[in-house]
């Protein structure tokens, strides 16, 4: 699928630290094909000095795939904005949102929302160095900054230095006092100010983020204007009951399988193929542990494969085993 596509951006999976990383992807893509995937934010010094492939890595079939980059100075954002555009990464994200005090620490993140004069710096360069689409996640404000002067303000800014997609995490985040978990959950949603937004700027794409629990709750956000929904923590935890039947819902497309217990399958090969290249069974399948949450049988699957995890010698059979488990699944 085009990036550029119509209705691209209707579902995406959050970019999550030490969480999304290419075996993530590769889980979720087996039971979407559409939705919109993102990596795990990478700080531009990293990708300018650090060792790129493992930094930006990927396997073809996660397209489409977005890179979110972490940075707040113009030029090193704009080279690795080039260097993640030759590893053909489907756009380009650059993280307004994340309040983590070690992203602060770095002058970037959340800290950003205060200056919009320098994201739109940043984004220039970003668009100018490469030809992906550039694209910002921010927040409605942080600390006690008035919203709804602070994100008409921030867009306005930032879209016209190139910028005509963004993610608004329908929260202020709170710079002092609260960890990055409780800026998730404890400063109030305003979905309301991100519908306004989208009246307001008609000619950007602008998707939702923050509190949305799984796929039945995203046509709403679609009805209320929105272009898409990205959603985080609910896709990793319980991933059937946001990606299972996107595809049909969403696109009116082909889902690539039926349940949970297809897609269970369907990663075979892929497992099978890193443990031949000497990878442990737990680098996929501590991505794979709420795939059937709510089912028969999803307890033992947790079990298994969590005790499997702590044996470098697990393989298939360990994975199969725990397969079987589940009802109608035959093993290997």
């Amino acid at each position: 699928m085009n990036y550029t596509t119509k209705n691209a951006h209707r579902l995406s999976v959050a970019p999550m630290m030490d969480w999304t990383d290419r075996h993530c992807r590769v889980f979720h893509r087996k039971l979407s094909r559409r939705a919109e995937l993102y990596t795990e934010m990478v700080t531009a010094p990293a990708v300018v000095h650090g060792d790129r492939d493992r930094l930006l890595g990927y396997e073809a079939q996660e397209h489409p795939v977005v890179l979110q980059l972490g940075g707040s100075d113009p030029a090193q954002l704009a080279e690795a904005a080039k260097i993640g555009a030759d590893y053909s990464y489907d756009a380009i994200n650059l993280n307004c949102g994340c309040p983590s005090d070690r992203v602060q620490s770095g002058s970037f993140g959340a800290v950003l929302m205060e200056k919009a004069d320098l994201v739109a710096d940043c984004v220039a360069a970003m668009i100018a160095a490469q030809p992906r689409p550039v694209t910002v996640k921010c927040r409605i404000g942080v600390d006690d900054q008035i919203a709804e002067e602070v994100l008409p303000a921030f867009l306005e800014k930032v879209a016209a230095a190139g910028v005509r997609h963004f993610v608004i995490h329908a929260r202020n985040a709170w710079l002092q006092g609260l960890s990055p978990k409780e800026n998730r959950e404890i400063p109030p949603l305003n979905y309301e100010l991100a519908y306004a937004m989208k009246r307001a700027f008609p000619h950007l794409e602008l998707c939702l983020n923050g509190g949305v629990a799984g796929l039945e709750a995203v046509p709403a956000h679609l009805e209320a204007g929105l272009d898409g929904v990205m959603i985080g923590r609910a896709a990793y935890h319980d991933p059937a009951k946001v990606l299972l039947g996107a595809d049909s819902r969403l696109w009116g497309a082909q889902d690539p399988v039926a349940t949970a217990q297809e897609a269970a399958l369907a990663m075979r090969p892929y497992i099978a193929d890193h443990l031949a290249k000497g990878g442990r069974l737990h680098h996929i399948t501590r991505h794979m542990l709420g795939l059937f949450t709510g089912q028969p049988g999803a307890r033992s699957w947790r079990r298994m494969l969590s005790e499997a995890g702590g044996r470098r010698d697990a393989g298939l059979a360990d994975y199969d085993a725990a397969l079987a488990q589940m009802s109608g699944v035959p093993a290997g």
